[in-house]
Parts: structure tokens; sequence; C-alpha cells
């Protein structure tokens, strides 16, 4: 699913965390949403550099007011899960990223439908339109709801 985001510069559609394309900028774009969707598992990386990018994609949605995060980790060929799946859920149950994430669903404990589904996306309406195409879950992502911890400069 595409983010929307807008160049405060020159006013075109860029994407959410590079550069804009068409006049270079990088100042913080205007976004439309306040939950986007990143796959951690794009360009098949090594477990570190999974979780550093989501560190670093982490502090920059912070920073941006994003809410929420549809975080796609892959369920992994093996049937067990995968690698960054495992990583990025020891992280989280290990409180390596509390001071940004307030809450965390596994995606196969929100299918569509369910208790846990409705009380989402009443708080979280952007998810929506992530979660609602998972009839019984989806055991290759997780739902991050992020709080308003900011950097000091």
């Amino acid at each position: 699913m595409a983010e929307i985001a807008q160049c405060a510069e020159c006013g075109n559609v860029r994407p959410v965390f590079d550069s804009c394309p068409h006049c270079g900028s990088t100042d913080s774009p205007t976004l439309s949403v306040d939950t986007i969707e990143i796959n951690l598992k794009q360009g098949q990386p090594l477990v570190e550099d999974a979780l550093e990018n989501l560190t670093q994609t982490l502090r920059r949605s912070i920073d941006l007011g994003i809410k929420a995060i549809v975080l796609i980790h892959g369920y992994g060929s093996g049937g067990e899960g995968g690698q960054i799946k495992r990583a990025v859920h020891q992280a989280l149950e290990n409180n390596r990223y509390s001071d940004r994430v307030d809450e965390y669903y596994f995606g196969e404990q929100v299918p569509y439908g369910s208790a846990a589904y409705q009380s989402l996306v009443k708080r979280r309406p952007g998810l929506k339109a992530h979660l609602q195409q998972f009839k019984i879950g989806n055991p290759g992502i997780t739902i991050l709801l992020l709080g308003s911890y900011r950097r000091s400069a």
C-alpha cells in the first residue's frame, strides 16, 4: 500500500522517508495518513540490517506524527517463522523499542472481524485498509502502535 506524502517545498507527491524526487528537498513531508506500511524483508536484508531499518523507521515515523505501522517481516519459507520475524518479536518482547512503541500485535492475533481487530480499528481507523484483507490473521505482519516519544535536539 503506497503512503501519501506531499513535499513541503514543491507540493508534489513524494516518498515518506526519502528526499523529494522532484526538487530534492529533505524537509519532512506533509502526510495525509497516520498509518503506514513498512516492508522489512524487501531486498532480503540480513536480520541485523532489518532491525536497524526498523529502528530508523521508528525514529522518523514518530517525528512525522505517524501513529501506527503495519510491519511486514514475512513468515519464512520453513513454516516456523522467518529469522526477521523471530528477531522483531524478540526485540518487542524484550522492550527494545518500548520508548517508541506503546503497543504491538502479532498479525495472527488480529484476524478480520475479531474483537482484537474491532478494538484496533476503533482506536486507529487507518489500520482498517491494511488489515481487512487478512480474514484469518497474518503471521507475516506485526502491528505497532507508536507513542509520542520525541528525541531532544
